[in-house]
This record gives structure tokens, C-alpha cells and sequence, in this order.
């Protein structure tokens, strides 16, 4: 039984705390250049990583909800393949479930269940969860009771082949190939490229030696964070409004990009 997480409420006014972030570029394109095999010849980001990466720790996942969902911008998700292969994603867009009052969580209330167990847990835990019956979402548990990050997407850094194999595999035959940066640019296509489903539930990120986390070289300063409402949670009544959906402005993998929220923080700066 992995030890569950001290309880912590994160108040809704802490969106507007300030990630420690160092600036970073961000570029919307993928920077990347490829020889056909599973690997980029050359990407500012993966080739820094592969020199100055590192595993992220306990200190890093024991952050409040939505100071972790920030932090994860620009960190590198990281799964080792059985056969030895490792697939690489920058994350560029996070979702905070807060639990308790947040209407929009599967957490809500303080409800534990066996499919949510993982959202009580020590900040680290990965909770995967199945939709529809064949898809799979990626969270990453925080400090708080029942608090959660989700995952929502990822720019393909290593492995690129291999993640086109994965989502080809669950696509109709007749279907356009994908570009690189549709591999990852959502929460159920990112499990699909990393070979993610309900096995990695309650997995922890700092001890797995299958997945973890890396520190990424650059991480985007806070005026290239985009705060934006969640996606796909009009049942959390005035829940589904709050802006606890944070994105990379101009990274071209990027899910869902919210132009008006951009255009009135962008004129605020």
C-alpha cells in the first residue's frame, strides 16, 4: 500500500501565484530533425536533455496542485520500453484538479473510490484512467487530498517512429498519416504514443524505473503561460470555467488554443 498524502485544500486564488520559472523560448514549431529512424538528429531540446537531464524527485511532485501543473511545463515525461527503447515528451499543457469543492474532479467531495484511489496518494502517483473503453488519460497526483495534474499534451522530443507505430496501430487503416505534432497534442493520443494504459496506475514517478520524469532544459517564462478554462468539463457546472488549464503560447502542439484568453493576456502584459 503506497502511503496516502497529507491533506492540503489549495485555495482557487492561488492560480494566480506566480511559477518559478526561468524565460525560455517558445517557438510553436518542432525544432527537430529527423533521419527516418526513431530519433531526432537534432533538437535544441532533446540533445540538451540528453546532456544535462536529470530524474525529478519527491521535492518536485510535493507542490500544491496548480503550482505543480505550471512546474510541469517544460519538463520531459519519459517512458522505457520493455524492450529498451525510451520515448521522450516535452509537456506543454497541464490540467489542475483540485479535489474537494473542485465540482470538475474525480475527487470531488473527498469521494474515493478503487479507480481513484491513485488521486490520494503521495505527490508523484500516477493515476491512468480508461474513457469511452479504449482510451486513456495520464494524471499526475500533488499535494492536497484527492489533487491531481492532468497531462494533455506533449511535444515528441525521442522515439518518434515508435509513437507513430503506437497510434497507428488504434487507427483505421485509411487514415492520413500524422504529423509530428499530432502525435502527442492530447491527453488520450499521448497515452497512445507512450504506450500508457491502466497497468501505469499508482506507478510512482520517482522510484519506476519504466517511467518517470526528467528535468527539461528550458522552461517557458510566465508571460509564455497561457491560463485558460479546462477542456470537456461542462458537467463541473461553474467549475468548468475556472481557468486551471495551463499552456505553452505558441507551441504548435498544444491541444485546444483558447485565442481569446490569449489576446486579453497578452494585452495586459
Amino acid at each position: 500500500m503506497m502511503p496516502r498524502k497529507r491533506k492540503w485544500l489549495t485555495p482557487l486564488n492561488a492560480v494566480q501565484s506566480k511559477p518559478s520559472f526561468s524565460p525560455a523560448d517558445t517557438s510553436g514549431s518542432l525544432t527537430g530533425v529527423f533521419d527516418g529512424n526513431s530519433s531526432p538528429v537534432s533538437s535544441k531540446y532533446f540533445t540538451e536533455e540528453k546532456r544535462t537531464s536529470s530524474r525529478l524527485g519527491t521535492d518536485f511532485f510535493n507542490q500544491p496542485c496548480i503550482n505543480l501543473a505550471k512546474s510541469f511545463l517544460g519538463q520531459i515525461l519519459v517512458h522505457k520500453l520493455p524492450d529498451g527503447r525510451e520515448l521522450r515528451g516535452r509537456i506543454v499543457e497541464t490540467e489542475a484538479y483540485l479535489g474537494g469543492e473542485d465540482a470538475a474532479s474525480h475527487s470531488k467531495g473527498g469521494k474515493q473510490t478503487a479507480r481513484n484511489a491513485a488521486m490520494f496518494m503521495k505527490p508523484g502517483t500516477l493515476y491512468v484512467y480508461q474513457i469511452y473503453g479504449i482510451y486513456f488519460c495520464m494524471n499526475v497526483s500533488s499535494q492536497g487530498e484527492g489533487a491531481a495534474v492532468l497531462l494533455r499534451s506533449l511535444e515528441p522530443l525521442q522515439g518518434l517512429d515508435t509513437m507513430k507505430q503506437l497510434r497507428s496501430a488504434q487507427r483505421k487503416a485509411s487514415a492520413k498519416p500524422l504529423k509530428d505534432w499530432q502525435l502527442c497534442n492530447g491527453p488520450s493520443k499521448l497515452c497512445q504514443a507512450f504506450s500508457i494504459n491502466k497497468s501505469f496506475d499508482q506507478k510512482d514517478l520517482v522510484q519506476d524505473t519504466a517511467v518517470w520524469m526528467e528535468l527539461g532544459s528550458e522552461a517557458p517564462g510566465e508571460q509564455a503561460v497561457v491560463t485558460a478554462a479546462r477542456i470537456g468539463v461542462s458537467y463541473g457546472g461553474e467549475w468548468a470555467q475556472k481557468p486551471l488549464r495551463f499552456y505553452i503560447r505558441g507551441n504548435k502542439c498544444v491541444s485546444v488554443v483558447d485565442k481569446k484568453v490569449e489576446s486579453e493576456q497578452g494585452a495586459a502584459d
